[in-house]
């Protein structure tokens, strides 16, 4: 895969031209981020989960996004419901696994869906990475306890096992696909004080599925432009009240030259082959 300021920026081009619809389930605390997000970007949000529209939702959409955030009997049935549909409509499928690790439900719910129907694209924190494929116990509420290098392992065994593209977002982001290794190094300490900008990276992932083919081309790209947008904007911002303002301003106005001054992208060590567990 090439990477270059070139291929992001014409990938973000290809987005804002196309203005993919991306179905969004997901949290309370995340929709308004998430959608302002996706605007920002140049997609179209739509954030449902009545499970009686789902079918006239899918029909006019061009990938799907699941975050189990905020979890409900009502709401999984749905995400179900929705995961299979999507899969029958060939749409790419963004699997956000919020919190797993931190209570049964969290982690049974997002096994079982990934078990049912796999996601294009796996993207979460080092602690729910670990947790999906381990069922440790390191996620502290929604947050990660883990560095993300330390969930490549687990990135590895999933990307294998469900023969999907994992997002690992940290302090450096890793976007594995099979035996391949990507590094994303944008963004700033200044993004994780502010809630539900993981759900945004999520939701973006999820627009750049609708218009790029290639998963793992789809998936570092969304977290290079997610991670060059907060780092812009953590320079003007001055705390986390005011850096949504300007990380939306700036994904909004992010340039080709801002991308190719800004962008810190790096081939991994990747992997022959996941040892299997």
């Amino acid at each position: 895969m090439e990477l270059s300021a070139e291929s992001v920026w014409q990938d973000l081009q290809e987005v804002r031209r196309r203005a993919p619809v991306v179905h969004n389930i997901t949290n309370y605390v995340a929709m308004e981020l998430s959608a302002n997000g996706l605007l920002a970007l140049g997609a179209s949000p739509v954030m449902a989960h009545a499970r009686e529209e789902l079918d006239d939702i899918l029909a006019i959409s061009q990938a799907l996004v699941i975050n189990i955030g905020t979890l409900s009997p009502m709401w999984i049935e749905s995400m179900r419901a929705a995961m299979k549909a999507a899969r029958h409509r060939g749409l790419p499928i963004v699997l956000d696994p919020v919190g797993v690790g931190a209570s049964r439900l969290r982690t049974r719910t997002a096994r079982e869906l990934i078990e049912e129907v796999a996601p294009t694209i796996i993207r979460g924190n080092a602690s729910e990475v670990i947790a999906l494929h381990a069922d440790l116990r390191t996620t502290r509420g929604v947050d990660s306890s883990a560095a993300a290098e330390e969930a490549l392992e687990a990135g590895f065994q999933l990307s294998r096992r469900f023969e999907c593209t994992v997002s690992i977002s940290g302090e450096v982001d890793h976007i594995i696909s099979g035996p391949q290794q990507l590094r994303v190094m944008n963004g700033s300490a200044l993004m994780t004080r502010v809630t539900a900008m993981g759900c945004t990276a999520s939701a973006l992932t999820g627009a750049f599925a609708a218009c790029v083919a290639a998963p793992l081309r789809a998936a570092t790209h969304a977290m290079a432009v997610m991670g060059v947008a907060g780092e812009l904007a953590a320079r003007r911002a001055e705390g986390p009240g005011s850096l949504p303002a300007h990380f939306l301003d700036c994904l909004y106005r992010l340039s080709e030259s801002e991308l190719r001054d800004t962008l810190r992208l790096a081939q991994g060590p990747g992997r022959e082959e996941a040892s299997r567990p």
